[in-house]
């Protein structure tokens, strides 16, 4: 048993600088670095180490926190998980931060379509938020532990640190719903930390996926249909149709309809979580012809090592190391599309939005526009591809040196 009562009255109430200080039988003191002070308890459960916070230091002295830890471990051995037991037995304790937030992404996780979302999510909260407050009861995150968080990273890293604030801010909403802590909630931004922290906007300058400017499109394209790979393929397709990556590289074969050329792409799928139609152009059919079945895959481009279908950087790689095109994005075609239909055809600008599937920001149009202006598109794509497709210019491209 690890040794007990390491710590002492007058170093709890002189200790500043930020730590855990060990008392004992898994009692630690837990100092921030804005200066407050909590206790955590620290256990064997289930084969894992799991915490719980026990107060703060200001309202339990450190005897207190002793009685707590020992009611603790009495739950313990009877086989009862202190983290959901108060010291009587009857109700719930305070969690940490960190617990909440696994509750809350275990909670949120069924909504979350791409797996990769709640990846994000642990990271972003394991890198930025752990280290301040993971480890205090939710209840004792206030506006000096968020400040200590975002201000490091809020004009360097300005897009991580607005994600990491909303997500702390729906983790404390949550334990505020379960009861675990009361209002306000310090992670809101409107009349709370748009107070004290400059605009996002005003920090960091916003930057767009890098596009191919459209006058040099017809000679990138004969380049590239000289390739027959599944990520040149894939990128054809991709341009043909003015689609999004994740769009292309989880394309299934059954939402091709060639005979009335037409690609349904399902709602999990899509960015606005709506079913969206895409007229196919001979061009795209042509393509569509041209693509191996492989091993009967339900994927147009199927993956390899056991993945089902290529990955998200395929496409970009394939830019960078066979076309040598770094300097390009594979979004950004999609940009030059938009660029090409307003600046040289007559083609609406509303067609070419609902061709990029954008979501109609102005609620009354959006009330009113329904279709999906299907046939009409057909017609923006086929002059798409035709110039696509025309002789190009002598346009120089970047050597393969």
């Amino acid at each position: 048993m690890a040794k007990s009562n390491l710590l002492t009255a007058q170093f709890c109430r002189n200790i500043k600088d930020p730590g855990l200080y060990a008392d004992g039988n898994g009692l630690f003191l837990s100092v921030s670095k804005t200066g407050s002070k909590s206790w955590l308890f620290r256990f064997r459960w289930q084969g894992k180490r799991p915490e719980i916070g026990l107060g703060s230091y200001a309202d339990k002295s450190l005897a207190d926190a002793r009685e707590a830890m020992s009611d603790c471990r009495k739950l313990i051995r009877q086989g009862v998980d202190p983290r959901t037991r108060d010291r009587s037995g009857t109700e719930p304790t305070a969690l940490t931060f960190k617990e909440c937030a696994a509750q809350f992404i275990k909670a949120k996780r069924a909504e979350w379509s791409n797996p990769k979302h709640q990846a994000q999510w642990e990271a972003t909260l394991k890198t930025y938020a752990d280290p301040v407050i993971g480890h205090l009861p939710v209840d004792q995150v206030d506006l000096e532990h968020l400040l200590s968080i975002l201000t490091p990273i809020w004009q360097t890293k300005t897009e991580t640190a607005t994600r990491v604030r909303g997500r702390i801010e729906r983790v404390l909403s949550w334990a505020i719903v379960k009861g675990y802590r009361q209002a306000p909630n310090p992670a809101l931004w409107r009349g709370n930390l748009d107070m004290v922290l400059p605009m996002p906007s005003k920090v960091k300058k916003v930057t767009h996926y890098a596009a191919l400017p459209y006058a040099d499109v017809p000679a990138f394209w004969q380049a590239l249909v000289g390739y027959t790979s599944l990520s040149a393929q894939a990128l054809q397709l991709l341009i043909l149709t003015t689609t999004r990556t994740n769009e292309i590289t989880a394309a299934r074969w059954d939402e091709f309809d060639t005979d009335a050329k037409v690609w349904t792409i399902p709602a999990a799928r899509m960015k606005a979580k709506r079913e969206h139609r895409v007229p196919l152009t001979q061009t795209a059919v042509d393509l569509l012809d041209a693509i191996p079945h492989i091993d009967n895959s339900e994927f147009l481009f199927p993956g390899l090592r056991g993945n089902p279908h290529i990955s998200n950087m395929a496409m970009l790689k394939f830019l960078k190391d066979d076309m040598r095109r770094p300097e390009l994005t594979v979004h950004g075609f999609r940009s030059t599309f938009k660029d090409w239909a307003m600046e040289t055809t007559t083609f609406p600008g509303d067609l070419s939005e609902a061709q990029l599937a954008h979501i109609i920001k102005n609620k009354a149009q959006a009330a009113y526009e329904r279709g999906d202006k299907l046939e009409r598109r057909r017609d923006m794509l086929k002059a798409w591809a035709d110039y696509l497709r025309r002789q190009a210019k002598v346009v120089a491209l970047r050597s393969a040196s």
